[in-house]
Protein backbone atom coordinates (compact mmCIF):
# COMPACT_ATOMS: atom_id res chain seq x y z
CA UNK A 1 0.00 0.00 0.00
CA UNK A 2 1.74 3.05 -0.94
CA UNK A 3 2.01 6.17 1.65
CA UNK A 4 -0.68 8.40 1.10
CA UNK A 5 0.37 11.65 2.98
CA UNK A 6 2.80 11.73 0.06
CA UNK A 7 -0.18 12.44 -2.34
CA UNK A 8 -1.74 14.48 0.43
CA UNK A 9 1.61 17.01 0.54
CA UNK A 10 1.85 17.59 -3.18
CA UNK A 11 -2.06 17.71 -3.36
CA UNK A 12 -1.39 20.80 -0.67
CA UNK A 13 1.79 22.10 -2.34
CA UNK A 14 -0.07 22.30 -5.83
CA UNK A 15 -2.99 24.27 -4.03
CA UNK A 16 -0.69 26.84 -2.60
CA UNK A 17 1.47 27.00 -5.47
CA UNK A 18 -1.60 27.87 -7.57
CA UNK A 19 -2.97 30.01 -5.49
CA UNK A 20 0.51 31.89 -4.46
CA UNK A 21 0.65 32.44 -8.65
CA UNK A 22 -2.32 33.66 -9.04
CA UNK A 23 -2.02 36.67 -6.59
CA UNK A 24 1.36 37.44 -7.90
CA UNK A 25 0.90 36.14 -11.92
CA UNK A 26 -2.32 38.43 -12.13
CA UNK A 27 -0.67 41.66 -12.08
CA UNK A 28 2.35 40.78 -13.40
CA UNK A 29 0.57 39.36 -16.80
CA UNK A 30 -2.06 42.72 -16.62
CA UNK A 31 1.01 44.64 -16.63
CA UNK A 32 3.27 42.61 -19.25
CA UNK A 33 0.43 42.73 -21.94
CA UNK A 34 -0.11 46.92 -21.29
CA UNK A 35 3.52 47.90 -20.87
CA UNK A 36 6.05 49.07 -23.83
CA UNK A 37 9.05 48.91 -21.75
CA UNK A 38 12.21 48.29 -23.30
CA UNK A 39 12.40 45.85 -19.96
CA UNK A 40 9.50 43.52 -20.88
CA UNK A 41 11.62 41.26 -23.24
CA UNK A 42 14.09 40.61 -20.29
CA UNK A 43 11.51 40.18 -17.52
CA UNK A 44 9.31 37.60 -20.24
CA UNK A 45 12.80 35.75 -20.58
CA UNK A 46 13.04 35.49 -16.95
CA UNK A 47 9.93 34.49 -16.41
CA UNK A 48 9.92 31.79 -19.20
CA UNK A 49 13.76 30.69 -18.14
CA UNK A 50 12.26 27.83 -16.03
CA UNK A 51 11.13 25.92 -19.21
CA UNK A 52 14.41 25.62 -20.44
CA UNK A 53 16.72 25.28 -17.31
CA UNK A 54 17.49 22.08 -15.87
CA UNK A 55 15.07 21.66 -12.86
CA UNK A 56 18.52 20.63 -10.98
CA UNK A 57 20.07 23.73 -11.58
CA UNK A 58 17.38 26.24 -10.75
CA UNK A 59 16.67 24.29 -7.50
CA UNK A 60 20.56 24.53 -6.65
CA UNK A 61 20.15 28.24 -6.81
CA UNK A 62 17.29 27.80 -4.95
CA UNK A 63 19.28 25.86 -2.38
CA UNK A 64 22.28 28.37 -2.15
CA UNK A 65 20.02 31.35 -1.73
CA UNK A 66 17.53 29.67 1.18
CA UNK A 67 21.12 28.61 3.12
CA UNK A 68 20.69 29.78 6.46
CA UNK A 69 24.05 31.57 5.44
CA UNK A 70 22.34 33.75 2.64
CA UNK A 71 21.02 37.35 3.30
CA UNK A 72 17.13 35.55 2.42
CA UNK A 73 17.78 32.52 4.17
CA UNK A 74 19.29 34.36 7.12
CA UNK A 75 15.75 36.34 7.33
CA UNK A 76 13.94 33.71 7.30
CA UNK A 77 15.75 32.02 9.73
CA UNK A 78 15.23 35.24 12.10
CA UNK A 79 12.11 35.79 11.48
CA UNK A 80 10.35 32.48 11.33
CA UNK A 81 13.08 30.40 13.53
CA UNK A 82 13.18 27.59 10.74
CA UNK A 83 15.24 27.24 7.82
CA UNK A 84 13.39 27.49 4.37
CA UNK A 85 15.73 25.13 2.42
CA UNK A 86 13.92 21.31 3.49
CA UNK A 87 10.79 22.71 5.12
CA UNK A 88 6.87 22.96 3.07
CA UNK A 89 8.16 26.90 2.74
CA UNK A 90 11.05 25.92 0.70
CA UNK A 91 8.92 23.46 -1.30
CA UNK A 92 6.07 26.41 -1.93
CA UNK A 93 8.55 29.34 -3.31
CA UNK A 94 10.58 26.74 -5.33
CA UNK A 95 7.25 25.68 -7.04
CA UNK A 96 6.17 28.98 -7.75
CA UNK A 97 9.07 30.05 -9.20
CA UNK A 98 9.25 26.94 -11.33
CA UNK A 99 5.72 27.18 -12.12
CA UNK A 100 5.78 31.17 -13.13
CA UNK A 101 5.47 30.67 -16.93
CA UNK A 102 2.67 28.00 -17.03
CA UNK A 103 1.00 30.91 -14.92
CA UNK A 104 1.94 33.88 -16.49
CA UNK A 105 1.77 32.99 -20.13
CA UNK A 106 -1.54 31.71 -20.98
CA UNK A 107 -2.62 35.32 -18.68
CA UNK A 108 -0.72 37.53 -20.53
CA UNK A 109 -1.81 36.18 -24.04
CA UNK A 110 -5.48 36.26 -22.83
CA UNK A 111 -5.19 39.97 -21.41
CA UNK A 112 -3.87 40.79 -24.65
CA UNK A 113 -5.90 42.18 -27.88
CA UNK A 114 -9.93 42.23 -27.56
CA UNK A 115 -9.37 42.70 -24.13
CA UNK A 116 -6.91 46.19 -24.57
CA UNK A 117 -9.65 47.22 -26.71
CA UNK A 118 -12.31 46.20 -24.62
CA UNK A 119 -11.05 47.58 -21.14
CA UNK A 120 -9.81 51.16 -23.18
CA UNK A 121 -13.69 51.63 -24.22
CA UNK A 122 -14.53 51.16 -20.83
CA UNK A 123 -12.30 53.60 -19.62
CA UNK A 124 -13.58 56.12 -22.77
CA UNK A 125 -17.14 55.37 -20.78
CA UNK A 126 -15.59 56.77 -17.56
CA UNK A 127 -14.92 53.40 -15.64
CA UNK A 128 -11.86 53.50 -13.48
CA UNK A 129 -8.87 51.37 -13.94
CA UNK A 130 -9.87 48.65 -11.29
CA UNK A 131 -13.70 48.79 -12.22
CA UNK A 132 -12.59 47.91 -15.94
CA UNK A 133 -10.74 45.31 -14.86
CA UNK A 134 -12.82 43.26 -13.13
CA UNK A 135 -15.59 44.07 -14.74
CA UNK A 136 -14.36 43.72 -18.32
CA UNK A 137 -10.96 42.02 -18.91
CA UNK A 138 -11.60 39.26 -16.18
CA UNK A 139 -14.73 37.97 -17.39
CA UNK A 140 -13.51 38.26 -20.91
CA UNK A 141 -10.17 36.69 -19.78
CA UNK A 142 -12.18 33.85 -17.99
CA UNK A 143 -10.53 31.30 -20.56
CA UNK A 144 -6.88 32.30 -19.66
CA UNK A 145 -7.20 32.35 -15.88
CA UNK A 146 -8.82 28.45 -16.02
CA UNK A 147 -6.07 27.48 -18.65
CA UNK A 148 -3.22 29.03 -16.06
CA UNK A 149 -4.52 27.90 -13.07
CA UNK A 150 -5.02 24.20 -14.00
CA UNK A 151 -1.39 24.22 -16.08
CA UNK A 152 0.35 25.68 -12.83
CA UNK A 153 -1.61 22.92 -10.37
CA UNK A 154 -1.00 19.75 -12.94
CA UNK A 155 3.03 21.32 -13.61
CA UNK A 156 3.61 21.34 -9.71
CA UNK A 157 1.93 17.96 -9.20
CA UNK A 158 4.60 16.31 -11.04
CA UNK A 159 7.44 18.51 -10.18
CA UNK A 160 10.20 16.30 -9.31
CA UNK A 161 14.18 18.17 -9.75
CA UNK A 162 13.04 21.36 -7.83
CA UNK A 163 11.30 19.25 -5.11
CA UNK A 164 14.28 17.14 -4.38
CA UNK A 165 16.72 19.67 -4.64
CA UNK A 166 15.00 22.63 -2.45
CA UNK A 167 13.09 20.14 0.36
CA UNK A 168 14.89 16.65 -0.11
CA UNK A 169 13.16 13.70 1.04
CA UNK A 170 11.70 14.11 4.56
CA UNK A 171 8.22 12.15 5.57
CA UNK A 172 5.81 14.05 6.05
CA UNK A 173 7.65 17.42 5.45
CA UNK A 174 8.77 17.51 2.24
CA UNK A 175 8.43 13.75 0.54
CA UNK A 176 5.90 14.54 -2.41
CA UNK A 177 4.58 11.98 -4.72
CA UNK A 178 6.88 12.26 -7.30
CA UNK A 179 9.71 11.63 -4.87
CA UNK A 180 7.87 8.87 -3.12
CA UNK A 181 7.73 7.21 -6.64
CA UNK A 182 11.60 7.47 -7.30
CA UNK A 183 11.94 6.15 -3.74
CA UNK A 184 10.08 2.97 -4.16
CA UNK A 185 11.88 2.42 -7.61
CA UNK A 186 15.12 2.28 -6.02
CA UNK A 187 13.99 0.23 -3.73
CA UNK A 188 12.63 -2.18 -5.93
CA UNK A 189 8.78 -1.85 -4.52
CA UNK A 190 6.85 -1.35 -8.60
CA UNK A 191 3.83 -1.97 -7.04
CA UNK A 192 3.41 1.41 -4.85
CA UNK A 193 5.26 2.79 -7.37
CA UNK A 194 2.52 2.08 -9.75
CA UNK A 195 0.14 3.00 -7.82
CA UNK A 196 1.50 6.30 -7.00
CA UNK A 197 2.05 6.98 -10.66
CA UNK A 198 -1.20 6.21 -11.66
CA UNK A 199 -2.98 8.07 -9.76
CA UNK A 200 -0.50 10.73 -10.54
CA UNK A 201 -1.33 10.34 -14.36
CA UNK A 202 -5.42 10.02 -13.96
CA UNK A 203 -5.45 13.47 -12.31
CA UNK A 204 -2.60 15.26 -14.66
CA UNK A 205 -5.18 13.64 -17.73
CA UNK A 206 -8.62 14.43 -15.92
CA UNK A 207 -7.28 18.28 -14.99
CA UNK A 208 -5.88 19.00 -18.66
CA UNK A 209 -8.94 17.21 -20.22
CA UNK A 210 -11.13 19.45 -18.37
CA UNK A 211 -9.17 22.31 -19.69
CA UNK A 212 -9.51 21.37 -23.47
CA UNK A 213 -13.23 20.63 -22.91
CA UNK A 214 -13.70 23.74 -21.58
CA UNK A 215 -11.56 25.60 -24.17
CA UNK A 216 -13.96 23.58 -26.96
CA UNK A 217 -17.07 25.04 -25.61
CA UNK A 218 -16.18 28.45 -24.68
CA UNK A 219 -14.20 30.58 -27.50
CA UNK A 220 -11.36 33.22 -25.60
CA UNK A 221 -12.27 36.41 -25.05
CA UNK A 222 -16.30 35.41 -24.08
CA UNK A 223 -18.15 36.79 -21.78
CA UNK A 224 -19.77 34.03 -19.78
Amino acid sequence: MPDLSSLWLTARLALVTTFVLLLIGTPLAWWLAQTRSRFKPVIEALIALPLVLPPTVLGFYLLMAMSPNAPFGGFWLHATGDTLSFSFAGLVIGSVIYSFPFMIQPLQAAFEGPVQFAVRTAASLRASRLDAFFTVAVPMSLRGFITATVLSFAHTLGEFGVVLMVGGNIPDRTRVASIEIYENVETLNYADAHALSLTLLLISFLTLFCVFLFNRRFPAHVRL
